[in-house]
């Protein structure tokens, strides 16, 4: 069992923050894999806490399992809850030469303070097509080589910055839209705190946005992204941290 190096952040913000804290549960959740030259997929157990800042206190947890299913199919879940809501998601995929190719997803928000959200998308790739429905209402998209979903994308960014690449795109079919997601290797992130000497620095690239979303992935052990900070337009910061993994063999 790995334990995260600790991270303190203010606590933080409230009702209006959660849905900002629960999408960042969700991005940093996507990170876990073994370190090899060509690396591939392998069972884990991950878990990561949240905390805001800004007006009320509002933490958060979250556990991420990746499951072989046998023949190169594997069934990704995540479990987000928090004091006003939870999240059920879940892919399954196939991993291939490299590649994530979704086959199955499903996303519940559920909570008392907010309205309950639904999104499932089904790929048919023999045919070309994804259908699915978000909110109550149903959608069909045209797929091309590539695309991936909420989860998919998660997962290869990670396998791809484990293999040595420093600037990803990947094209994501979320809510019945495809659209693009960038991210860039910015730095190795050294300082004299020794806290995060070792790691490595990435953004999400955003053309026309003030948001500012920075991850840190540790090379030293196994490229687990350790933290991810978000910053709003209006100052308000949200802090991710890992807090423990067990890797599968």
């Amino acid at each position: 069992m790995y334990s995260a190096r600790t991270f303190k952040a203010p606590l933080t913000r409230a009702r209006s923050a959660l849905t900002p804290m629960l999408a960042l549960l969700a991005l940093l959740l996507g990170a876990t894999a073994n370190a090899e030259s060509n690396p591939g997929l392998f069972p884990f157990e991950v878990s990561y806490d949240a905390a805001m800042e800004k007006g009320l206190s509002l933490n958060g947890s979250a556990k991420r399992i990746l499951t072989s299913q046998g023949n190169d199919i594997w069934l990704y879940r995540t479990d987000v809850n928090s004091f006003m809501a939870n999240i059920d998601e879940s892919l399954i995929l196939k991993w291939e030469n490299g590649r994530v190719i979704p086959l199955r997803y499903r996303y519940r928000l559920s909570g008392f303070l907010i309205k309950d959200r639904k999104q499932s998308i089904d790929f048919d790739w023999k045919a070309g097509v994804a259908s699915g429905e978000y909110r109550g209402t149903p959608f069909r998209v045209k797929l091309e080589e590539g695309v991936l979903d909420p989860l998919g994308f998660q997962i290869q960014l990670h396998q791809d910055i484990r293999n040595g690449k420093r600037e990803m795109e990947y094209q994501v079919l979320d809510r019945g839209n495809i659209d693009s997601e960038r991210f860039a290797v910015v730095s190795g992130d050294a300082n004299n705190s020794g806290d995060q000497a070792s790691y490595l620095k990435a953004e999400k690239i955003r053309e026309s946005s003030r948001r500012q979303t920075l991850m840190w992935f540790d090379p030293d052990n196994q490229y687990l992204l350790v933290r991810l900070l978000q910053v709003e337009p209006d100052g308000s910061r949200y802090q991710l941290s890992l807090k423990a993994v067990d890797l599968g063999d």
